[in-house]
């Protein structure tokens, strides 16, 4: 086709570039109540304290350890790494979706020499051409474009696409952040935990030693039965198995903080073998509501990104209702001697319309819209089934806070008592008073108690954990790219 006929199409593909297919995109409403069931309580708890920033709410529980392993976490972890890498390739596609709307130019070229044979299918060429040369030169430079016009918004519909991925992406890379952060800190409070109660079972032990020798000596001197050395010894044995078990956990746990930090089993050892107190939880401030707390979850972000991406695919595939146009043209020159490969005599060039269209097709285009607008409905109820869910996480570890801290209150007052009806026991034992039965009894109350007790306190520690991380504390929304960035 020649350039002058081309022309005026090229001016009518650019008068309809702005159309588009598929459907307007609205982000859908967040479906929440007004106020969390147990926010109240959560905001009574602690009055005259100054709330946690969400932002960097680990350093809340003013334990310098504890901040610094989640921050570590997060420069090192390595599935963090990966989720930030999974950005890097969701942009790069963007890009390409960027570039795809553009022209698109290549520069070629070749120089070389060919021997043609003169024994050939159709008789001999030297004597049919007496002037035939056999050796001819090659030299050949040229400049060529090609664009496919985007005149129904197909490829504009696969950019919007692209970019709702890539802030997918980065939503993801967020949410990641955040669960990182999260499984440090508890993480940290269950290994101070098991180190706590392995002091409770470790002290424990050494009582049950002390009364399995008192009686041992009584037995010596005839005053003690048999059956209750015997009762001594077993419950002494109980207990030293507990402690075993209890290391056991300890170094599954610190193992498991070396891997969040991205380093090898056993490097933060020295650094996490001393005992601590459990963090305590801090305050927590539900001022906003339900939709200002959630609106910044990254998982919700995420899945609303994810849904309009599904959107956008219902307009790529409409497209292919319609023709595709292109154009592409050609500038250079060609000749038999370097000398006049710019010469005038050299040049060539070339232009094309050329026309896509998949016409008899339709059946299978109706079949990829109904697959598109398939995918985007699910994409819809899976954001709406992330938003309950995360209502959900909210709930739940409010709950979780709130209970278990009046619970360890509860148990820290029957620690009291118990611990003076253990006292009370050991010494009417030792008076003749009661038997053994009700020391080892006194003293197996004593311990699940303590036991339950540092439990519930941990469980309130882990809940506020649990109650940053559904609230999508971790990190400024401010580092989230807008809804209409992206090139």
């Amino acid at each position: 086709m020649r350039l002058q006929t081309a022309a005026p199409l090229t001016l009518f593909a650019l008068l309809m570039a702005g159309c588009s297919v598929g459907p307007r995109y609205t982000r859908p409403a967040l479906t929440t109540p007004s106020t969390f069931v147990s926010g109240a309580m959560v905001e009574a708890r602690s009055p005259n304290m100054p709330s946690a920033d969400l932002v960097d709410w680990w350093r809340s529980f003013d334990d310098p350890l504890l901040t610094s392993l989640v921050e570590r976490a997060l420069a090192e972890n390595l599935d963090l790494q990966q989720a930030i890498a999974r950005v890097s390739q969701a942009r790069a596609a963007l890009k390409g979706a960027n570039a795809a709307l553009l022209p698109s130019g290549q520069l070629s070229g070749q120089a070389g020499e060919a021997y043609q044979s003169l024994e050939t299918p159709i008789g001999r060429i030297g004597s049919a051409f007496p002037q035939f040369e056999r050796s001819t030169d090659l030299f050949q430079l040229d400049l060529g474009a090609s664009w496919e016009l985007d005149l129904f918004g197909g490829r504009d519909a696969a950019r919007d696409a692209a970019r709702a991925e890539w802030q997918a992406s980065a939503a993801g890379a967020v949410a990641a952040r955040l669960a990182v952060a999260a499984q440090v800190a508890d993480t940290y409070i269950q290994l101070r935990t098991l180190q706590a109660r392995f002091e409770i079972a470790k002290a424990q032990t050494e009582t049950q030693q002390q009364l399995r020798d008192l009686v041992a000596l009584q037995f010596s001197k005839g005053v003690a039965a048999e059956l209750q050395l015997r009762q001594a010894e077993g419950a002494l044995a109980q207990m030293r198995s507990a402690l075993p078990a209890l290391q056991n956990q300890i170094d599954m746990a610190m193992f498991a903080l070396d891997v969040l930090i991205g380093t090898q089993p056993g490097t933060m050892r020295p650094e996490l073998a001393a005992g601590s107190a459990i963090p305590a939880p801090p305050a927590i401030s539900t001022a906003g509501g339900p939709v200002e707390l959630l609106r910044r979850r990254p998982d919700i972000i995420a899945a609303e990104r994810k849904l309009a991406a599904t959107n956008a695919q219902i307009g790529v595939t409409m497209s292919e209702y319609y023709p595709k146009f292109s154009l592409t043209g050609l500038l250079g020159t060609a000749t038999t001697s370097a000398g006049s490969l710019f010469s005038g005599n050299a040049t060539q060039a070339s232009g094309f319309l050329g026309l896509r269209w998949r016409l008899f097709d339709f059946g299978r285009v109706d079949a990829e819209i109904k697959a598109a607008r398939g995918r985007s409905a699910e994409a819809l109820a899976a954001y709406r089934q992330v938003v309950l869910r995360a209502s959900q996480d909210v709930e739940n570890a409010f709950s979780t806070l709130v209970q278990q801290e009046a619970r360890a209150l509860v148990l820290k007052q029957g620690e009291e008592s118990l611990l003076r009806a253990q006292q009370a026991s050991l010494a009417a034992y030792k008076g003749g008073a009661v038997s053994l039965i009700e020391v080892l009894d006194a003293d197996r109350r004593l311990l699940e108690t303590r036991d339950s007790a540092i439990e519930a306190r941990a469980a309130a520690s882990r809940g506020a954990v649990a109650s940053f991380r559904a609230l999508g504390g971790g990190w400024s929304p401010s580092a989230m790219p807008a809804v209409g960035q992206g090139s």
